[in-house]
């Protein structure tokens, strides 16, 4: 079992799909998606032309969205499993009935209007979509394909990551050594240096849930639920996983990006301890572990890896690392991150060290077995809640 976030009704995954409308003026949805794939290709294979190497070209990813939510309907694909299930979404792995390849699949995310509404969600839904669209092509970041929407549901197609949650590889290790939380690390450091040096966005749900392994052995960054566009400006919203929370957010005196800095402190202290520094089953003695700030390390854990968790988990934003003057290049120079090549790491020219055991690319035995019942049929979006609400789905 996964841990839940503070906000009940937040999608556990972000990975989804998308159909294509069939008209016999129209490409077909499988040339379409072709098309899109290798733009998508063309962007990650692109040579290194500027000093900043996570310069993606967003309005690209935009256009290529635009093309597929006008031509793709669900009725074109083929569900074939479901790979999990939130509050208000389902997420499919899911075939092109025209595509001749088996093994090319997707992830399908569908999620039902009148829940979204009902559980006031459709701000984050829409940070999700949008800021998916705007990310298209980082090496680290799930890739959404196209969205789309019906009469009541909204859709988002994403590469299908066959890898599972680093979650499940680290509860059956227990714990990282250090060079694969480094690794990991790494990767998650040089993705939140993109989303907030590129675009301005707080992640706010850093989790091992939420970080999926590809075949390659990189990670996934999924789940963009709680995705904020903030730049300097602060949020006020309570959202998150409680072990994960930055004090700011408890306190609710208004946070910004720095907090997913300090979840980065948390995440490496969970790769190598096994579990997050505050934890108690009852969550309000979680918070005021958090805010109290202190941690205990164990004595094996090297000083240098002491060292960073205490510098990204500074309780005051002003003096945590990363959000320091210096900002994610300070994070990338510490001793801990010694001897990591980040362009080779960038550009994926070394294999990960944790390699799932993938018999095809459709392989889903990494993920938990789910009922594939489908409640897509059910009737919640009525006509009084279209006219208030459709305009604001109108960019999927």
């Amino acid at each position: 079992m996964t841990r839940g976030t503070v906000d009940p009704s937040a999608p556990n995954e972000l990975q989804g799909n998308s159909p294509a409308h069939k008209h016999p003026h129209m490409m077909r949805a499988h040339d379409l998606l072709e098309k899109e794939r290798h733009l998508i290709h063309s962007i990650r294979r692109a040579p290194h032309r500027s000093a900043n190497p996570f310069l993606i070209n967003e309005r690209q990813g935009e256009k290529q969205l635009c093309i597929s939510s006008k031509s793709l309907r669900v009725e074109d694909f083929h569900l074939v499993k479901t790979l999990g299930t939130g509050t208000f979404a389902r997420v499919w792995l899911a075939r092109l009935k025209d595509e001749k390849d088996q093994n090319k699949v997707y992830a399908l995310k569908i999620l039902r209007k009148g829940d979204v509404i009902k559980l006031k969600q459709v701000e984050h839904v829409r940070n999700e979509r949008k800021t998916l669209a705007t990310v298209v092509g980082h090496p680290f970041i799930t890739n959404l394909v196209a969205s789309f929407s019906d009469e009541q549901h909204l859709y988002m197609l994403l590469d299908y990551c066959a890898g599972g949650e680093i979650f499940t590889y680290l509860r059956r290790a227990k714990s990282f050594d250090e060079e694969t939380s480094k690794f990991y690390a790494a990767e998650i450091t040089m993705t939140i240096e993109f989303l907030h040096d590129c675009h301005g966005v707080a992640y706010r749900d850093l989790k091992p849930e939420n970080i999926l392994i590809d075949a390659d052995g990189h990670i996934q960054l999924v789940d963009f639920g709680f995705a904020k566009t903030v730049d300097n400006r602060e949020t006020y919203t309570l959202c998150g996983t409680p072990e994960y929370l930055a004090p700011e957010v408890i306190h609710n005196s208004g946070h910004g990006l720095a907090v997913d800095w300090w979840a980065l402190g948390i995440l490496i202290y969970e790769f190598l301890v096994g579990q997050p520094p505050f934890w108690d089953q009852n969550p309000l003695h979680i918070y005021e572990q958090i805010v109290d700030g202190h941690i205990k390390f164990p004595k094996d854990m090297s000083p240098a890896a002491q060292n960073i968790i205490s510098c990204l988990c500074k309780t005051n934003p002003s003096e945590r690392l990363g959000h320091i003057s210096g900002g994610s290049t300070r994070v990338k120079s510490h001793p801990f991150f010694e001897g990591v090549a980040w362009d080779d790491l960038f550009y994926r020219r070394v294999k990960g060290p944790i390699i799932p055991r993938l018999s095809h690319p459709a392989d889903t035995s990494n993920f938990e077995e789910y009922p594939d019942s489908d409640s897509r049929n059910q009737n919640l979006y009525t006509d009084d809640l279209k006219k208030k609400y459709e305009p604001l789905f109108s960019d999927f």
